[in-house]
C-alpha cells in the first residue's frame, strides 16, 4: 500500500471540488482520477497538474483506470446519478446501487486493501452496497453521512452567535436527509452546553430548531439557485480523507456501520459521531439520546431499511 495515495471515483463536480481542495492543503502524494468519460479525466488531470506550481507540495495527478487501486490507501468514489426532478429516492437508490455494485468489483478485482469512502447519493444506502459487495471489513467503508450537515449547522451557529465554528462543537445525526436531527444535549460552545448559553443570554430554544431546518433546507435552496452543491461536500471529503491519511483519530458523522446494538439498532450504515483514522472507523461514538431523538433516529433508519428491503438487497443479488 502507498502511503498517500488516494483515488477518485467519479470526476463531476463533487469529485473535482474534493480534488481541488486537496491540491491546495497538499498532504496527498498520488491522486488518480477514474471516470467513464476517459476524455473528461485527461482533461482534469491537464487542469489540476498546471495548478502545481502553486500548490504547496509536490503531488502526482493523473487519469488511469481500476488497476491503480491496487496499492491505493483510499478510494473516493463520488460517482453516480443526480436526482431528477420528479424522481422518488427509491429510483435514484435503484440506479445508483447497480453503478456502486460494478464500480465496486473493479476496485476489490485490482487487489485493492484500503480504505474506501463513498459520497454517492442516497448515502447511507449506497454505502451498505459498497461493504456488501467489497466484503472489506466493515469499519473499512464509511460514507460521507452527515459530515456536510454537521459543517453547515456548525456555521450557521457561528453565525447566529457570532464565535468562531471551530468552537462549536455540535453534530447532525441519522439519515444525510430530511430525517437528520441534531442531539441538542450534547451541543456546547467551548466547553459550555448549548442550552446554557442560550438561557445566559436570553435567547429562545426555538431558535435552535429554525437553525436546524435551515440545513436540511440548504440543499434545495442551493439546488434552486446554482443546480447543484458541490464546493462543501468536496471540502468534508478531503477532511475525511485527511482524518485517515494521517492516522488522526479525529471526530467525524460519518456514515458507519451498526452492528453491536449502538442505538439501539443494527446492520445498517448511517450518520453517527465515530472515531476516524487510517483504519477507517477505530470506534462508534454512544450518546444518551433523548427519547424523541431516538424516535427520530429510528425513524431515519426505518426509511433506509425499508428502502433495502424493497429492491436494493435483491439488485446486489442479483447482479
Amino acid at each position: 500500500m502507498k502511503k498517500g495515495k488516494v483515488v477518485l471515483v467519479g470526476t463531476g463536480f463533487v469529485g473535482m471540488s474534493m480534488a481541488y481542495s486537496m491540491l491546495n492543503r497538499g498532504g496527498v502524494n498520488e491522486l488518480i482520477l477514474i471516470d467513464i468519460d476517459k476524455n473528461k479525466t485527461i482533461g482534469e488531470e491537464m487542469d489540476l497538474s498546471h495548478g502545481l506550481p502553486f500548490a504547496p507540495q509536490k503531488m502526482v495527478i493523473k487519469a488511469g483506470d481500476y488497476s491503480e487501486c491496487k496499492d491505493a490507501q483510499i478510494v473516493v468514489i463520488t460517482a453516480g446519478v443526480a436526482q431528477k426532478p420528479g424522481q422518488t429516492r427509491l429510483e435514484l437508490a435503484e440506479i445508483n446501487t447497480k453503478i456502486m455494485k460494478q464500480i465496486t468489483q473493479s476496485i476489490m478485482e485490482s487487489g485493492f486493501n484500503g480504505v474506501i469512502v463513498v459520497a454517492s447519493n442516497p448515502v447511507d444506502l449506497m454505502t451498505y452496497v459498497v461493504s456488501k459487495v467489497s466484503k472489506l471489513p466493515k469499519n473499512k467503508v464509511l460514507g460521507s453521512g452527515t459530515v456536510l450537515d454537521t459543517a453547515r449547522l456548525r456555521y450557521l451557529m457561528a453565525d447566529y452567535l457570532k464565535i468562531s465554528s471551530k468552537n462549536i462543537h455540535a453534530y447532525i445525526m441519522g439519515e444525510h436527509g430530511d430525517s437528520s436531527f441534531v442531539p441538542w444535549e450534547h451541543a456546547y460552545v467551548g466547553c459550555k452546553k448549548i442550552k446554557d448559553v442560550m438561557k445566559d443570554n436570553n435567547l429562545p430554544m426555538e431558535h435552535l430548531d429554525e437553525i436546524h431546518k435551515k440545513v436540511v433546507d440548504a440543499a434545495y435552496e442551493i439546488i434552486e439557485k446554482k443546480k447543484a452543491t458541490y464546493y462543501g461536500i468536496g471540502m468534508g471529503l478531503n477532511r475525511i480523507v485527511r482524518a485517515i491519511l494521517d492516522n488522526e483519530n479525529s471526530i467525524l458523522t460519518v456514515s458507519t456501520y451498526l452492528q453491536n446494538g449502538e442505538y439501539n439498532q443494527d446492520d445498517i450504515f448511517i450518520g453517527v459521531p465515530a472515531i476516524v483514522n487510517s483504519n477507517g472507523v477505530r470506534e462508534i461514538l454512544n450518546l444518551d439520546l433523548t427519547e424523541k431523538e431516538q424516535e427520530k433516529l429510528n425513524e431515519s433508519c426505518k426509511i433506509i431499511k425499508q428502502m433495502r428491503i424493497d429492491s436494493i438487497d435483491k439488485i446486489i443479488d442479483e447482479l
